[in-house]
């Protein structure tokens, strides 16, 4: 019997699914390439980031939703997602959790600046925590009428030494195989991202940081603080420095750890040291090294950048 289907059309049909099948094929596999998330917190540092890992000339894929800029965009063979995290704790926890319910992110990066801590360090330096804690969670509580102390709540166990009526205290949170929320003390950054930015760390000097006439460093490890507060003020710099031995203290960080944390997203985040945060004698800095401080922190990321998968 003479076949219904003409021969070319028979030989269409079978091309034609079998592309089909070839990209259901390749489906999984494309969605297996990392996508970097990488954040900043407002216009110096996007600025930096964008001066730091766009290239000339790069095809950028830009998407807004709800009036955020995520730019798309290859680096060396890496797969980023560049975006704004807004000013303040819950600007960055909503817009992290937005691109993650938008964009196939698997690891979320931060560069930006921050006050300085540790009284090691000064302007310029960049500091790569690997645990971010909440300095502003807490209790504002009255004094006892007889002064010995502070009238504390029945719920209430403080975890860490008081700065006058102000308590600190550990942030509830839950995720996914937690049958209730639970205190967390700190929120971790990813231990391979931070081997990744150890294996980095030679390379550092070669990018010749500098602030003023002083060679800056770069430091990997220990702990930042982060709050919806512009601390300027040297009594605080220096209690919250005793009770979390922080390198640094900004605006946005732990946040960002948070939803990583409850996302299961594996976090790092740098951050250059733009003022004292209350430390100096006289006005913050923060205005006028805001510029090149950044470009400090986004040099940094670019180089950890490229010793991560592709």
């Amino acid at each position: 019997m003479k076949s219904p289907f003409p021969v070319t059309r028979f030989r269409l049909l079978t091309l034609w699914i079998s592309l089909l099948l070839l990209a259901g094929c390749a489906t999984p596999v494309a969605s297996r390439r990392p996508l970097y998330a990488v954040l900043s917190a407002y216009g110096p540092e996007t600025k930096a980031n964008e001066a730091a890992l766009i290239p000339p000339g790069a095809r950028v894929t830009i998407t807004r939703i709800h009036g955020t800029e995520f730019k798309r965009v290859e680096f060396e063979g890496h797969d980023l997602l560049l975006f704004p995290s807004g000013v303040s704790m819950v600007n960055a926890a909503m817009n992290v959790q937005l691109a993650l319910d938008h964009f196939p992110v698997t690891h979320v990066l931060f560069a930006g600046i921050a006050g300085s801590m540790n009284p090691a360090h000064a302007i310029g330096d960049v500091v790569v925590p690997e645990r971010w804690y909440h300095h502003s969670e807490g209790a504002y509580l009255n004094p006892k009428r007889d002064g010995s102390g502070y009238v504390l709540p029945q719920f209430f166990e403080p975890p860490y030494e008081n700065f006058g009526y102000f308590f600190p205290d550990h942030v509830w949170a839950q995720r996914d195989g937690m049958a209730k929320p639970e205190r967390q003390e700190f929120f971790p950054v990813d231990p391979d991202l931070l081997a990744a930015a150890r294996h980095a760390a030679p390379r550092f000097p070669g990018l010749k940081l500098r602030y003023e006439s002083r060679d800056c460093t770069v430091s990997v490890g220990g702990n930042g603080i982060s709050g919806p507060v512009f601390m300027d003020n040297r009594e605080y710099r220096k209690w919250a420095y005793k009770v979390w031995k922080a390198e640094c203290l900004d605006m946005e960080s732990t946040a960002v750890a948070q939803v990583c944390w409850v996302n299961r997203k594996p976090c790092l985040i740098v951050r250059s040291l733009s003022d004292l945060a209350g430390g100096q004698e006289g006005i913050n800095a923060e205005d006028f090294t805001e510029d090149i401080v950044s470009r400090h922190a986004s040099e940094v990321l670019r180089e950890i950048i490229r010793d991560l998968p592709r």
